[in-house]
């Protein structure tokens, strides 16, 4: 068992009171039975969850809609969980729905995981969603999601793509992202 489904699997006996079903989802090999759990009706969200991380570690894409759901919700062990299962599905949707769920100005607050996942990713997605989103934190007056605007400066910079050079200068103005714009423009050359 990797770190992550260790990680995963701690965290989920809370929520499934340590159920037979839990420890069955946790060891079963068969990816229906796995499947099963997305569709059935009224499986709790901790069942939802074990078999959708599961299946996309396995590199399942019947895994797909129900990992970006979980990459969006407000607990953000579930957001981490759903990106590592993403970044293994390899499911060429991926880029494109967690740029939507970045720079979904509605979700701002819940953009942080996807942005680390963009960057993770580097797909053609990723630089210029990531560009839009910090440009909006940048312009948007008090704005208080300076931690997202801060995964911006950085995944830029991980990124390496002189697109950024302009934002990544505007960012060096600001306080809180000063010293990591100036490593990402550093990294730009």
């Amino acid at each position: 068992m990797d770190e992550e489904l260790r990680a995963l699997a701690r965290r989920l006996r809370g929520e499934s009171g340590g159920s037979a079903a839990y420890e069955r989802l946790l060891v079963t090999q068969d990816q229906e039975e796995l499947a099963g759990v997305l569709t059935e009706h009224e499986r709790p969200l901790w069942a939802r969850e074990m078999a959708a991380f599961r299946l996309g570690c396995a590199g399942d894409r019947r895994a797909f809609e129900a990992l970006v759901l979980l990459l969006n919700h407000r607990d953000p062990d579930r957001c981490v969980s759903a990106a590592h299962a993403l970044a293994l599905l390899d499911d060429p949707r991926t880029p494109r729905a967690a740029a939507a769920l970045a720079t979904n100005e509605l979700r701002v607050a819940y953009a942080l995981t996807p942005v680390r996942l963009l960057t993770r990713l580097r797909a053609p997605e990723s630089v210029p969603a990531l560009i839009t989103l910090l440009r909006r934190r940048l312009t948007a007056p008090g704005d208080p999601y300076w931690r997202v605007a801060l995964a911006c400066v950085e995944g830029l910079g991980a990124l390496g793509d002189e697109r950024a050079a302009d934002v990544l200068r505007g960012a060096s103005a600001h306080p809180r992202l000063t010293a990591a714009a100036e490593a990402a423009l550093a990294r730009l050359g």
